[in-house]
């Protein structure tokens, strides 16, 4: 008895009424090499005689294919799988997600490249309105990632025309910034003087930061012993370089003078500041809001602050919940805002959005200080920022009162916050409070 096998195989286009599979006969007493078999009509109609079956193992072994392949052709069932069942792709043609995440990545690179263009020319912009005595005094290595700098932060009380003062009183008319002409006017307001003094040492894997209080008594050059603050009314921005270099004994490589009403834009582009206050602050600014100024109520603990608020603190410095509160207690109010920022910028939660906002941010964050710090090293002082960790917060605490209700810091306190500074002590040795 004859048997035969069917076995699917490509039809013949030249024969459409060919079936497409072939037939194998299996070979006398079970063996055989299953060669194809012609139908019996077409045998006896040709007279034809068939040669008997060589030997063989009676059986025909198909290899299956690997992975989820089936034979002929058409995509595999991965393939059909991993394209949600459509059809075919053609040769060297890459999977829709590889496209949409292609498409992605460049969008993404673009903005990203967007939002560093503006930060590159809002820097480049502020850096020229630095005083070119102050850059003079100036010596900064530009690869701040590779060796850690000294940055002079100053926050000067220059109140432009209109604006209240302390007491409530407007200005005559607006005063000219010594950070960016090196002049006064004394006739017409207030001399500008630095109302916040850091030293921050950024780079190399560090990111420390060291306040001195507005108060303290120091040496100025070429105008004797005073309140170091009073320096930036003498002699501007260089004048101030040189008395904390001196104060110090360390060499300050870059300047950062903030611009209140740009620190303020700043702080509102990120979406604001959480500050965990030690004890709750009242305080009037510029008079209070009843004369134009900002009246702060905060509670102790954390306190999510907006541009206005945040700078309102920064310049508080006399709490009225707290009478007692010195100078020290201001600077450490200040640092509590700056890692505040540090903090906003650098939260994972906030990466999406910081992302999506990125090119104001990149526009705003320069223009909230003038700095030698341009395109290129600024954002070296924003990735120190993000790697440096956080040293706490150190403040140099004075040793007892000088005349005019200065501040003495006394040697010893300036050699332990210069080796906080720099993680060794400092290249000559520091003046410090003169009679500390």
């Amino acid at each position: 008895m004859r048997q035969y096998y069917r076995v699917m195989a490509p039809g013949d286009p030249e024969r459409p009424d060919r079936p497409e599979y072939n037939v194998y006969r299996a070979g006398s007493k079970g063996r055989g090499h299953g060669r194809r078999a012609e139908p019996k009509e077409t045998e006896r109609s040709a007279g034809t005689r068939r040669e008997p079956p060589s030997e063989g193992p009676g059986y025909t072994v198909y290899k299956a294919r690997r992975g989820f392949k089936r034979t002929g052709d058409g995509p595999s069932l991965r393939e059909r799988l991993s394209r949600g069942g459509g059809a075919p792709r053609a040769p060297g043609e890459k999977p829709t997600w590889r496209k949409i995440g292609r498409w992605v990545a460049i969008v993404a690179g673009a903005w990203l490249l967007i939002s560093f263009i503006a930060f590159a020319v809002s820097a480049q912009i502020q850096k020229s309105k630095l005083d070119g005595k102050a850059a003079d005094e100036l010596g900064g290595f530009p690869l701040m990632l590779v060796d850690g700098q000294n940055i002079l932060v100053i926050g000067t009380d220059i109140r432009q025309e209109g604006v209240p003062d302390e007491n409530g009183n407007p200005t005559k008319r607006k005063c000219i910034d010594a950070a960016s002409s090196g002049a006064v006017h004394p006739d017409d307001c207030l001399p500008s003087r630095a109302d916040t003094l850091m030293v921050v040492h950024a780079g190399g894997g560090s990111f420390n930061k060291v306040s001195i209080p507005r108060d303290t008594l120091a040496a100025i050059p070429g105008e004797g012993d005073g309140r170091i603050n009073s320096a930036y009314a003498f002699g501007g921005a260089a004048l101030q370089i040189r008395t904390v270099e001196d104060f110090l004994g360390i060499e300050i490589d870059h300047v950062v003078i903030l611009d209140f009403e740009g620190f303020a834009d700043f702080i509102d582009s990120i979406g604001g500041v959480t500050v965990n206050l030690p004890a709750p602050v009242k305080s009037k600014i510029s008079g209070g809001s009843g004369n134009g100024g900002i009246t702060l109520k905060l509670e102790r603990g954390e306190n999510h602050l907006g541009g206005d608020q945040a700078l309102a603190l920064a310049r508080t410095r006399e709490n009225l919940k707290d009478p007692s509160e010195d100078d020290t207690d201001r600077a450490r109010r200040q640092q509590l805002i700056l890692e505040g920022i540090k903090s906003q910028l650098t939260s994972p939660w906030r990466i999406p959005i910081n992302f999506i906002k990125g090119p104001w941010i990149g526009w705003n964050a320069p223009k909230a200080m003038v700095s030698d710090m341009g395109g290129f090293a600024l954002p070296q002082l924003a990735i120190s920022a993000a790697i440096g960790g956080d040293s706490g917060t150190k403040i140099l605490n004075p040793s007892g009162q000088g005349p005019d209700g200065t501040l003495i810091v006394a040697e010893k306190q300036c050699r332990n916050a210069v080796r906080h500074l720099l993680g060794e002590a400092g290249p000559r040795p520091p003046q410090c409070s003169p009679g500390g």
